[in-house]
This record gives structure tokens, sequence and C-alpha cells, in this order.
């Protein structure tokens, strides 16, 4: 993780951790992080946000323990380094052959229960921008593909081919709650614009006065919703959704649109019968050979055209990574097995 990422962490703070890991060898616990870097431009606000976006989870504490405790431990050493200045001697000055447990007396840690994935996630998610250990929905996973009729892949391929002819088609989408930003109308009534992100990216959600009266009470950053909707897309710009209604995606809504959903958009013009299904091909490119990779970017290319339908991502390491779209069928799809070999393939 790169410090310099972190909310509340300066260049000032960086370029003294890394000095003195350079200089002095790794940190071994995170009361000898604290020692070594007393006195710096690390403070108490820096060394918080640090906990919270996990950089000391390799040490024996959770967080929720270091947050509870980190201040504690700070004074502490701030005052033995005080009186050691003044020329006082304190009892962990003496040193003897039971330095261990004077260590253990030293500092006193308040120990906690671990917060639960999903505090923890919203704590990354607040110190970085992004989540590092996992993703809110990833448990969600076939529940939401069950249920919703697009992703954000799938929006950006609609956006790549400016296909103006799915304007207003209705949608289900699912995702998690980043931002809200609320606007009053001419009419002196409330609306809002949502950053809604799903497990492929982010999209802008229009909430008009109508559907925001309604759902204003689950409206909640961090909050998982079902938005039901249309596409509003225009040249030039994102594809946004137009909600309709919002509920959150809670058992008994999964439950209730398993019976009904047919996770298809069709058009509505006569002369076309378009479909664009909410599947997702990944092709897992972490340990195969370039000239594997060169044959697959050729796939890729010759299968994409009008005839798409599905989305395709390439998975390398823990990133994922939209790669366009192609038309699948059983034989295309064993053609890409061949390329890469099955275990690599993932619908």
């Amino acid at each position: 993780m790169d410090f310099g990422s972190v909310k509340n962490v300066g260049v000032a703070a960086v370029d003294s951790i890394v000095k003195e890991r350079k200089e002095n060898g790794e940190f071994k616990s995170f009361t000898d992080f604290c020692e070594r870097m007393q006195g710096e431009a690390v403070n108490k606000k820096c060394i918080e946000s640090l906990i919270k976006a996990g950089a000391f989870d390799e040490f024996e504490q959770t967080r929720s323990t270091l947050l509870a405790s980190f201040e504690t431990i700070l004074d502490t050493i701030n005052d033995t380094s005080r009186k050691t200045m003044q020329g006082q001697v304190t009892m962990f000055d003496l040193g003897n052959t039971e330095d261990k447990k004077i260590e253990n007396m030293k500092y006193k840690f308040t120990t906690l229960k671990e917060f639960d994935e999903k505090e923890l996630l919203s704590m990354e998610k607040e110190m970085l921008g992004i989540y590092i250990s996992g993703h809110p929905l990833d448990k969600l996973r076939q529940q939401i593909e069950a249920v919703s009729t697009i992703n954000t892949l799938q929006m950006l391929q609609i956006s790549e081919q400016e296909d103006l002819g799915l304007d207003g088609k209705q949608v289900k989408y699912v995702g998690i709650i980043n931002s809200i930003k609320k606007k009053y109308t001419k009419r002196n009534t409330l609306m809002a614009f949502m950053n809604v992100e799903d497990l492929y990216g982010s999209t802008e959600i229009i909430v008009f006065d109508s559907c925001y009266s309604k759902a204003q009470h689950i409206l909640l950053e961090e909050n998982i919703v079902l938005i039901d909707g249309r596409l509003s897309i225009r040249e030039d710009e994102p594809v946004k959704i137009v909600a309709n209604n919002i509920t959150e995606f809670n058992e008994n809504v999964i439950n209730q649109h398993l019976k009904n959903n047919n996770n298809t958009i069709e058009r509505d013009d006569k002369n076309d019968q378009q479909k664009i299904r909410p599947k997702l091909l990944t092709i897992n490119i972490t340990n195969i050979s370039e000239e594997q990779k060169d044959k697959l970017r050729g796939a890729i290319r010759f299968f994409s055209g009008d005839r798409n339908n599905i989305a395709v991502s390439v998975k390398n390491g823990e990133k994922i990574l939209p790669c366009g779209a192609i038309y699948l069928s059983q034989e295309i799809l064993n053609a890409f097995k061949e390329i890469v070999g099955e275990e690599n393939i993932e619908m």
C-alpha cells in the first residue's frame, strides 16, 4: 500500500517513515513504529488514518484494539521522552534481564474484538477511496447477477458503441451508494444525484423528487440498493440511470425479484430484437504466457462486432479490468478455453 494515498497522511510523514525504515530496518511492531517515529511529522491523526487503512494489520493487534489504544501509547512515549530530556530516570531506563516483562508493562493495550467486515471495508474506503481487503458486494454476487439486468461494464459497452436506440430502456441495477448530492427543484422539492458502485465500477443515478420522497430514508452512503429505472443515453456522455423506484437490496427483495426477473433488456423496435444479457466472461491471464496473451487479444478482436452479447473482463492478479465485449457461442467459448485453458475461464 502506498502511504501517500491515505487520507490525512502528508508527504512529510511519508518521507519520514520511508527514511527511518531504510536507515534502521523494518518496523517490528506497532509500538516500535510509534517509538521510532516519535517527534517526526507523524502525528496522532496520521497514525489513526494508517490504522484504519490497515497499514499495521501484519502486527499482532486488531484495528479495533489499536484505535482504542494508540493515543495512550503515544502519550506514554511522549511522556517518557520528556522525562529523559529533563534528566529524570524512569523504571524503563534501568533495564534488567526481564526486558520483555518491562516492555509489556510499558504499554497498555485495550484489547477489543476486531470490527466486522463491513466496518473494516468502510474504513478502507474512507481512508483510501477504494476497497483493499475485498468488496462489500462480493458475497452477494450471485444474487445481484440473478436480479439485475445491467451492470457498469455493460453500460460502458453501450457508451462505447453509442447505442442511442437503448435510451429509455427499463433496467434493474444493484450497487452500493458512494455519495449523494441533494438539490432543490424549482418547485422547492428535493431531488438527488447519486454515485452508485457495483462490482465493476460506478455510475450516476438521477433521482427526481417523486422517487426521492419515497426512498429518502434508505438513500444513505454505504447502503446497498436495487434501482428500477431507465437508461439515459446522450452523445459524448457516460450512460446514466434515471431512477423510478429504489429499494434496499435485502433477502425479501431478492426472493421477490427472482420469481419475476428474466434478466434481459429488450428493444421495443419491431425490426430489432437485440438483447443485452447481464453476463460477464472473465478470463484469468495471471499465469498464462505472452504467446497465449497475443492469441487471446486476437480472438477478442476477431469475435467482437455488431452481434456482441457478452461483456469481457480480464483478471491479472487481484485486478479485474473491462476488455470490451464479444459475440459468444459454445464454439467460440471452446476456442477461448483452448487458448488460455478451461481453468482460466469464468462465466
